[in-house]
C-alpha cells in the first residue's frame, strides 16, 4: 500500500520558498519533489490542496519572490474580481524606478512611478486599486474591449463609475485618450459584456438612444426591467445569453415575463451572439418595430 506524503502542519494551506524549507529541514529534497507540493515558480512552492489558479500564482510571487512589488495590469485585475488572465499567464508586477528584480519566467515586471493613492492592499497583498487598474487597462487593446471591462467593474460593485471617470481624467501618458473616451461611453448598467457591446452598437447607430435597464410599469405595477427600451414606442431589446432556455424553471419565467411586457401592450426583440455578428441587421429589425 502506498505510503500518504508527509505534510508538516506548519506547511498546509501554504505557499513557501523550496529553499528555506531545506534549510529548516522542514521538509527533504525527496519530499518537496512529492506528490503533496506544488511547484509554482523557481524555488517557490504550494501545497498540492490549495487549486491552481492566477490568483494563486499572483500572491506567491508578489509576497516571495518580489518584495516590493505591487500587483498590477491583469493581475490586479483577477484580484478585484475581473477573470481577464488565465490560469498561466504571466503574473504582472510593478516596481519604482530603478528597482533591480531577478528575472523569474512567468512573471513579468514593470518599473514605473505609481501613484500612492492608486494603491492599496488586498488580502495582504500589495495591488493597485480596481478604478486604477480598470483605466490602466482601458489603454490599450480595442476602444469596445476597454468599455466592457469597465462597464464589467463597476456591475459586480469592484469600483463605481464615477472613481473610474475621476482616475481616467487624470491619468497621463500612452492611451490615455481611450481610456477617458472608454470611461465616458461605460454606463455600469450591463448585466454582461455582450450587453455592452449591443448598447454601443445602438449608440454608433442611427437610432434613437434608447433608455438602458428600464423598468416596465403598468396599472398593476411593475411588470419587468428590459435591457434597452425606447418608452414612448413600447419597443424593447434583450440581449439572449446561452442560459436562456437550459433551466425548464428559466423557460417558465421567461415565458411569463415575455407574456407579461406583451400584454403591457410592448414589443421585445431579442438579440442574440450570433446577431452581433450582423449589426446592420439588429438596425433593421429595430428601426422597423419603431416606425410600427
Amino acid at each position: 500500500m502506498p505510503v500518504a506524503p508527509r505534510r508538516p502542519a506548519a506547511l498546509r494551506g501554504r505557499v513557501f520558498r523550496g529553499s528555506a524549507v531545506l534549510a529548516a529541514g522542514t521538509l527533504s529534497p525527496g519530499e518537496l519533489r512529492g506528490p503533496a507540493w506544488r511547484r509554482l515558480f523557481r524555488d517557490v512552492y504550494a501545497c498540492a490542496d490549495l487549486p491552481l489558479t492566477h490568483e494563486l500564482r499572483v500572491r506567491a510571487a508578489a509576497r516571495l519572490l518580489v518584495p516590493g512589488a505591487v500587483v498590477s495590469g491583469a493581475s490586479a485585475a483577477v484580484l478585484w474580481g475581473l477573470p481577464v488572465a488565465e490560469r498561466d499567464d504571466a503574473v504582472e508586477l510593478t516596481v519604482p524606478p530603478g528597482s533591480t528584480v531577478c528575472r523569474v519566467p512567468g512573471i513579468r515586471v514593470r518599473r514605473r512611478h505609481l501613484d500612492p493613492a492608486h494603491v492599496t492592499v488586498r488580502n495582504g497583498t500589495a495591488v493597485m486599486t480596481a478604478d486604477a487598474t480598470v483605466v490602466d487597462l482601458a489603454r490599450a487593446g480595442t476602444l469596445e474591449d476597454a468599455v466592457v471591462l469597465i462597464d464589467r467593474a463597476v456591475d459586480l460593485g469592484t469600483t463605481s463609475l464615477a472613481w473610474v471617470r475621476d482616475v481616467a481624467e487624470t491619468t497621463t501618458g500612452r492611451g490615455c485618450r481611450q481610456a477617458r473616451t472608454a470611461a465616458r461611453l461605460a454606463d455600469g448598467l450591463a448585466g454582461s459584456p455582450q450587453e455592452t457591446r449591443l448598447r454601443l452598437l445602438l449608440h454608433r447607430s442611427e437610432l434613437p438612444r434608447p433608455v438602458a435597464q428600464y423598468e416596465v410599469r403598468d396599472e398593476a405595477g411593475f411588470v419587468a426591467r428590459v435591457d434597452f427600451a425606447w418608452p414612448e414606442a413600447k419597443v424593447a431589446v434583450e440581449y439572449e445569453g446561452l442560459w436562456h432556455g437550459e433551466a425548464p424553471q428559466q423557460v417558465i419565467a421567461d415565458r411569463r415575463r415575455l407574456n407579461r411586457l406583451t400584454e403591457a401592450g410592448w414589443t421585445v426583440m431579442f438579440v442574440t451572439a450570433a446577431d452581433l455578428r450582423r449589426p446592420a441587421e439588429i438596425v433593421g429589425r429595430i428601426a422597423t418595430a419603431l416606425r410600427r
